[in-house]
């Protein structure tokens, strides 16, 4: 169950100023899946499709994190970059 800092925060994490670079998004991408599925339980993609594989590296680096911790690390990262982008 994700709380509602965190849908304020994935909200916020859209609507930043300036896009974030590329490892941030995929930060921000591998913490919310971890946050809202828990460990990534699909199918490595193939060579040929390298941006899905780019995530799903990603997300399998959060793998046996708490879904609560990452939550809060989330949180915490989309804190970071609005005072990063926003400034």
């Amino acid at each position: 169950m994700v709380s509602q800092l965190f849908e304020e925060k994935a909200k916020a994490a859209s609507e930043l100023p300036t896009k974030p670079d590329t490892d941030e998004l995929l930060k921000l991408y591998a913490l919310y899946k971890q946050a809202t599925v828990g460990d990534n339980d699909k199918e490595k993609p193939g060579i040929f499709n390298m941006k899905d594989r780019y995530k799903w590296d990603a997300w399998e680096a959060q793998k046996g994190k708490p879904q609560e911790e990452a939550e809060k690390e989330y949180i915490a990262f989309v804190e970071e970059l609005q005072a990063k982008y926003s400034s």
